[in-house]
C-alpha cells in the first residue's frame, strides 16, 4: 500500500493523526511535561525519603544534611513546571481555516514532542536521583566521609533532568503557527 494511498484512507493512523486539532496535540504535551515530570520528583522522593527515614535510626545526624537529595527531587518537578509555561506561551490563535495546514499541524506536534521529551527525561532522571540519594543517606549512615562524594554523583543525574528542559526547549522553537 503506498504512502498516499494511506493518508486518503479514512481508517488508517495517519488520516486519524491528521484530523486531530493540533490544540489538542499542544494540550497533551503540555499535559505530559508537567504531570510525568511531577511522577518523578515524587517517585525519587519516594525512594529518596524511605531510605533517609530507614538510616536516620541508626545515625540521626544525617536527617539534614541528606535533605538536599529530596530537594534535587523537587527540583525535577519545577523542571516540568517550567517547560510547561514556555510551552504555554508557544500556542497562538489560528483562524479555522487553517487549523489543519501543515504549519498548525507542525506546531502542535513540535509542542507535544518536547512534552513528551522532558516529561520522560524528568521521569528517569527523579528516578536516577531517588536512587542516588537513597544510596547517599544509607552510605552517610554507615561513614560520613562518603557524603559529598556521591553527592557529586547526585549532581550529574540531576543534569539528565537539565538535559532534557534544553532539548525540549530547542524542539519547542519548531512551533510557529501560520499567520492570521
Amino acid at each position: 500500500m503506498s504512502g498516499a494511498s494511506m493518508v486518503g484512507d479514512s481508517s488508517s493512523w495517519a488520516a486519524a493523526l491528521v484530523k486531530i486539532s493540533p490544540y489538542t496535540f499542544s494540550a497533551v504535551g503540555i499535559a505530559i511535561a508537567i504531570g510525568v515530570s511531577v511522577l518523578g520528583a515524587a517517585w525519587g522522593i519516594y525512594i529518596t525519603g524511605s531510605s533517609l527515614i530507614g538510616a536516620a535510626i541508626k545515625a540521626p545526624r544525617i536527617t539534614s544534611k541528606n535533605l538536599i537529595s529530596v530537594i534535587f527531587c523537587e527540583a525535577v518537578a519545577i523542571y516540568g513546571v517550567i517547560v510547561a509555561i514556555i510551552l504555554q506561551t508557544k500556542l497562538e490563535n489560528v483562524p479555522a481555516s487553517q487549523i489543519y495546514a501543515p504549519e498548525s499541524l507542525r506546531a502542535g506536534y513540535a509542542i507535544f514532542a518536547s512534552g513528551i521529551i522532558v516529561g520522560f527525561a524528568n521521569l528517569v532522571c527523579g528516578l536516577c536521583v531517588g536512587i542516588i540519594g537513597s544510596s547517599c543517606a544509607l552510605s552517610d549512615a554507615q561513614n560520613s566521609s562518603l557524603f559529598v562524594k556521591i553527592l557529586v554523583i547526585e549532581i550529574f543525574g540531576s543534569a539528565l533532568g537539565l538535559f532534557g528542559v534544553i532539548v525540549g526547549i530547542i524542539m519547542s522553537a519548531q512551533a510557529t503557527w501560520p499567520v492570521k
